[in-house]
């Protein structure tokens, strides 16, 4: 079973000469330049077949049709053309009038490996005089990682919370910063699961999951959720006698369909009278399903 907690530029500049300031602007003068937008694209290859696109771009808009040839560079890759991957064409076309055509990349999902990303280099293969030499180059590492088909029915059932909550608050009920709980989905709510007993006995929670980008697939929770009261964590009662939880404003969540785990930061606190009283602070945690098998063996072996 997984242990760790799973943890994912414009540089601006001023400067002063003398006693004023003078803003600069970079112009091409119509000098051709052509090169990849970055020198890492980094990609999700879907259970699909579709393509994704690596972006090339020009300084300068011609008026008829440019032809770029690419090639692929074996050195220092990991991934094999035509096992992991496959180019639409060896060749792009620059449209008449435009400045940006695309690398066209098919990447072959039964090829990859859950959780371990593959690479591999393009290089252009274009006249000296069109490289730009500095920020923008004429290579990039394209960088590949499988996202498997969203089921809602793969995050139910038993599962195994790692909590940092329960390392700094454990409560009376539990020995470790781990339990073993149910889950099962909403009905009501649209990719919603219920957490039974999340965290501490008699107290459920509820996540939704948002599958509609998969290379960002992100969590959400209602605002307030209660996962305990005050008296059997602290001792005393702050506020309302209610440990209240939001997702965290300052750290995304997310999920994973491959590995079937979510990753949930919290965001803990009191309330008096429907005001804030106070916070109690920010905790990561780890929800990951097992089988039916697995949840049994951890009852019976490890106490949860």
């Amino acid at each position: 079973m997984k242990k760790g907690l799973i943890y994912i530029l414009f540089v601006c500049a001023a400067a002063l000469v003398a006693t004023s300031c003078h803003q600069q602007y970079t112009t091409y003068n119509d000098a051709e330049y052509i090169s990849f937008s970055d020198t890492v694209s980094t990609n999700i290859v879907l259970a699909d077949g579709g393509y994704f696109s690596v972006p090339v771009t020009s300084t300068v808009a011609r008026e008829y049709d440019r032809t770029i040839a690419v090639e692929i560079i074996d050195e220092g890759s990991t991934a094999i053309e035509g096992v992991h991957y496959r180019l639409k064409s060896n060749t792009l076309v620059i449209p008449a009038g435009e400045l940006v055509t695309n690398v066209e990349v098919q990447g072959i999902f039964e090829s990859f490996e859950v959780g371990k990303a593959l690479e591999f280099t393009l290089k252009l293969v274009i006249p000296d005089e069109l490289r730009w030499d500095g920020l923008y180059a004429d290579w990039t590492r394209v960088v590949m990682y499988k996202s498997c088909p969203f089921d809602l029915n793969d995050f139910t059932g038993w599962c195994v919370v790692t909590s940092t909550f329960l390392n700094d608050y454990p409560g009376p009920e539990n020995k470790s910063l781990q339990r073993l709980i149910f889950t099962e989905a909403d009905t009501t709510a649209e990719n919603t699961v219920i957490l039974h007993n999340w965290l501490f006995t008699g107290y459920d929670i509820r996540i939704r999951l948002h599958p509609e980008d998969p290379a960002e697939p992100i969590v959400t929770m209602e605002e307030g959720q209660v996962i305990s009261d005050e008296m059997s964590i602290f001792g005393i009662a702050y506020g309302d006698n209610k440990i209240r939880v939001d997702c965290s404003p300052y750290s995304v969540s997310s999920f994973n369909t491959c590995q079937t785990f979510v990753s949930l930061w919290i965001y803990a606190y009191v309330e008096d009278l429907g005001e804030m009283y106070g916070t109690i602070g920010e905790f990561y945690n780890v929800m990951e399903w097992v089988s039916d098998e697995e949840a049994d063996r951890l009852r019976r072996e490890e106490g949860m």
